[in-house]
């Protein structure tokens, strides 16, 4: 959660505007006004996308992981305990 807040804060600090406008006056007297907005993206998103998108990645990795070693150890308990109902049907 803290790092999808961390995208969302770069991205509204990340985009930039500039605007200027000029104001030009003939001989006449007439005036004529144009104004011009470029609009930036700075490119530090990608890197923060990529950065999320890794951590991400090595959670799975991590929870795989978990699950493998989950598995393994209920395996081993089952088989455990399967070789204790069979000592104790043969004892009878």
């Amino acid at each position: 959660m803290k790092a999808i807040l961390a995208v969302i804060i770069i991205l509204a600090a990340g985009c930039t505007q500039k605007s200027e406008t000029t104001t030009e006056v003939s001989a006449t007297g007439t005036t004529e006004t144009s104004t011009t907005t470029v609009s930036a993206t700075v490119p530090s998103i990608d890197t923060a996308a990529a950065e999320v998108k890794r951590d991400v990645q090595e959670a799975g990795k991590d929870v795989a992981n978990a699950a493998r070693d989950a598995t393994h150890a209920t395996g081993t308990a089952l088989e455990k305990a399967g070789k204790e109902i069979q000592k104790k049907t043969k004892k009878q």
